[in-house]
């Protein structure tokens, strides 16, 4: 189920294309193949060994039982990443990341449960024993919610691990999935700081067909590890 792309695949994509060389963080260098016309061009190689490892913990992470967290909040990636949270039943976040999600998660609870609940009274219609105008207040606060706990509805506690995408843009996920000491997979352009990320899987993270071939291997790396949970939930038991 899970398909890790080949190097030539990850080339067609667009994967290999850094930042210029101006732009670039030196921790990114172990990752970096050399330039290219004023562009960092990243290893390849390298970047496939590390999104295999990435994948392989996000599946073993599922098989366990655990939850691992999407984020990625930019134009290009955002629809992908909720269509694959969707798709898998992974918890993501998508529209906006609301500060204290991670440090503050008792606080983020509550506010869960009151987004699932007037879901809920929606979907059932006991709001409509209210006024239009309260109606309609009532899908407005529904409307503001989604954006930051629509993709949280099943995560009860923190996650055993947190994917971000583009941890620049991201920088408060990362900072407090750090933290909460939640490890972090991360797809890391040539002008990031890869520090305190245990997964890191060296990238263009602007490239629209990069994004997609990314997000299709989560995807299979997510219902991979969900086969394998169900199999052991439903395999016999050995008796002595």
């Amino acid at each position: 189920m899970m398909n890790i792309p080949s190097v030539e695949e990850m080339l067609t994509a667009g994967m290999h294309f850094g930042h210029r060389t101006a732009k670039w963080h030196p921790k990114m260098k172990p990752y970096l193949f050399g330039a290219r016309k004023g562009i960092y061009i990243i290893d390849l190689e390298i970047s496939r060994t590390h999104l295999e490892k990435a994948m392989t913990y996000i599946a073993d992470t599922v098989a366990s039982g655990r939850k691992v967290l999407l984020v990625g909040t930019k134009a290009q990636v955002k629809d992908l990443l909720k269509n694959v949270g969707m798709e898998t039943g992974a918890p993501y976040i998508s529209e906006h990341w609301l500060g204290g999600t991670m440090t503050n998660f008792n606080i983020i609870k509550k506010s869960i449960r009151k987004y699932r609940d007037l879901v809920d009274k929606k979907a059932t219609g006991r709001l409509s024993k209210y006024t239009k105008k309260e109606q309609l207040e009532f899908d407005r606060e529904i409307a503001k919610m989604d954006k930051s706990f629509g993709g949280l509805t099943d995560l009860n506690g923190l996650p055993a691990a947190i994917f971000i995408w583009d941890i620049k843009t991201e920088k408060t996920a990362l900072t407090e999935a750090k933290k909460c000491g939640i490890p972090i997979i991360a797809v890391c352009d040539t002008n990031v700081n890869p520090e305190g990320v245990a997964y890191v899987i060296p990238g263009n993270d602007d490239a629209s067909k990069t994004i997609k071939l990314v997000m299709e291997t989560i995807r299979g790396a997510i219902l991979e590890g969900k086969d394998r949970a169900e199999k052991a939930k439903n395999a016999p038991v050995k008796k002595d």
